[in-house]
């Protein structure tokens, strides 16, 4: 038992720290979830979330009653089950624990669903349609660049041999603005300068001077974006094997369970009430029992087929690149005004 226990404790630590690490990888804090929020209502012209004060929670919201009505699935939940009072809601999930005063608004959330769909939908809009711009240019710390530098964003989708897809992710490339030609920078340049970016825009002078070299670092930022989508395919390469290795056994594992349940069916002797059945209800007995027997005997070449799919799907997964947007960076010393 005491083994048992440790054997528990430790497959719920390793899960815990998996679980930490897929939320730091896919940036999955509450404050980005909120922001995905903020953006996605006012895209809409739906009326904003609205501060509310809860007792031991600093960031709190009302949901407004919605002018559109196919938003209005996005209230499903809100309500208590009891009283029916409209609770708020929290994109915190330690900040829900043991209370159901309070609705997280967690990535299936109805209401965070909607709004990512409706940024999916806006970034790959036609021109003329969108709403959500591409290119932005911020302000960063002087102590954080000595001249500006560009970021582009870009969707990198890796799909199997049989066109499912196996992973995806946004991933980044940068490089340093000098006379007009383009430097590259390294990843750990390129998160500190993307973390280190303020609210505040250059003036409309420098946002010129930014266009007016685009022609010249573009060509450059592109091959910068394809290196760095072939070394986080690379990368990921092992990661998909090892999940190739996981499903396999998964459904190793299953078809394995069913054989036994099968042959534990076979093997139990006929019940004495047979004697009682009809005719017809004998044959149909005998035909379930080859059935059976026909559902046991093709197994094994089921077990070879299914992990013959996996394998082949994992086997040379093919990276597609999809560029999102681009982000100028500039040096407050370099950005003139506000």
């Amino acid at each position: 038992m005491l083994r048992f226990e440790q054997n528990v404790r430790e497959r719920i630590r390793r899960l815990q720290d998996q679980l930490q690490e897929t939320r730091r990888e896919l940036r999955l804090a509450p404050e980005n979830i909120e922001s995905v929020v903020h953006i996605a209502l006012a895209l809409a012209g739906q009326p904003p979330l609205l501060p509310a004060a809860v007792a031991g929670i600093p960031r709190a919201f009302q949901v407004p009653d919605f002018r559109d009505p196919s938003w209005a699935p996005c209230l499903e939940g809100i309500y208590h089950p009891h009283d029916y009072t409209k609770r708020p809601i929290v994109f915190d999930a330690m900040a829900v624990k043991d209370r159901d005063d309070v609705v997280l608004a967690h990535l299936n959330h109805r209401l965070v669903q909607m709004c990512l769909r409706l940024l999916r939908a806006e970034i790959w809009a036609p021109e003329g349609v969108r709403k959500l711009h591409r290119v932005t240019a911020r302000i960063v710390p002087d102590h954080v660049l000595d001249t500006p530098a560009v970021i582009a964003h870009a969707r990198l989708v890796l799909v199997g041999n049989d066109s499912q897809r196996l992973h995806e992710e946004i991933i980044s490339a940068s490089g340093l603005v000098r006379e007009g030609r383009l430097s590259r920078m390294n990843v750990m340049q390129v998160q500190a300068a993307n973390a280190a970016q303020l609210d505040d825009e250059p003036d409309g002078y420098t946002k010129l001077q930014l266009q007016s070299i685009w022609s010249n670092v573009a060509a450059g930022l592109t091959q910068a974006l394809e290196a760095r989508s072939r070394d986080r395919a690379a990368a990921i390469q092992k990661k998909l094997a090892e999940r190739a290795g996981q499903e396999a056994d998964k459904i190793t594992a299953i078809l394995n369970e069913l054989t036994q349940a099968i042959r534990a069916e076979l093997a139990q002797d006929e019940s004495p009430q047979l004697e009682l059945f009809t005719m017809p209800e004998r044959d149909q007995f005998e035909r379930n029992r080859d059935s059976l027997r026909a559902r046991l005997n093709a197994i094994p070449a089921e077990i070879e087929r299914e992990v013959r799919q996996i394998r082949e799907r994992y086997a040379e997964p093919d990276p597609r690149l999809f560029p999102v947007a681009v982000t100028f960076l500039v040096p407050r010393r370099h950005a003139g005004g506000r």
